[in-house]
């Protein structure tokens, strides 16, 4: 699996990727709001390398993360995951992780914005959904800039990190998504 957005390309982890993927996961600011702690090794990065190289793009149930990076230089800034839910596979989630230094650049905004054109587009899913925390102001605006609409808000429904935590769940319908990025739509 491999695509292009106007400054970026989504593909793959390869074994390049594993010391930048293991500092941005060790950064605490990174690790905030994600389900693992810092500080992330190198060997938990290889062991994520083993994982991804197994699991289908697509697969039901199972989570398949991208590497980014920008076209012009080469090297891992972030990356973005999508599941197809297990029990509805016209269904999925998104989630996405970026680097401190490639943040509030709109790199985020642009990977997330083609994996959604790729799910939408490419897999013809009918509901492509998003959760975060509600303290997580940054994916707050990502998400609605990409047009998601908030649909809950969950108050302390998950033990995370040894606290009680509360939840955003964030969706995009097909039809809105074509809707919104139609050149007829709000955004074109």
């Amino acid at each position: 699996m491999l695509f292009k957005t106007p400054r970026l390309l989504l593909r793959p982890f390869q074994e390049a990727d594993l010391e930048s993927f293991a500092a941005y996961r060790s950064d605490p600011g990174v690790a905030l709001y994600q389900s693992w702690s810092s500080p992330f090794t190198l060997d938990q990065a290889r062991a994520f390398l083993k994982e991804m190289e197994i699991v289908q793009v697509g697969a039901p149930g199972m989570w398949y993360q991208l590497a980014v990076e920008r076209q012009c230089q080469s090297g891992l800034i972030g990356d973005c995951a999508f599941q197809i839910l297990a029990d509805d596979e016209r269904q999925a989630q998104i989630g996405f992780t970026f680097a401190p230094a490639y943040q509030k650049q709109g790199y985020a905004t642009e990977a997330a914005k083609g994996l959604l054109d790729y799910m939408f587009g490419k897999l013809h899913l009918h509901r492509v959904a998003a959760t975060c925390d509600v303290e997580n102001e940054a994916s707050v605006r990502l998400l609605e800039r990409l047009g998601m609409r908030r649909e809950a808000e969950l108050i302390e429904n998950i033990w995370f990190k040894g606290a009680w935590g509360s939840e955003y769940v964030y969706a995009l319908l097909y039809k809105e998504w074509n809707r919104f990025h139609s050149p007829t739509g709000s955004d074109g």
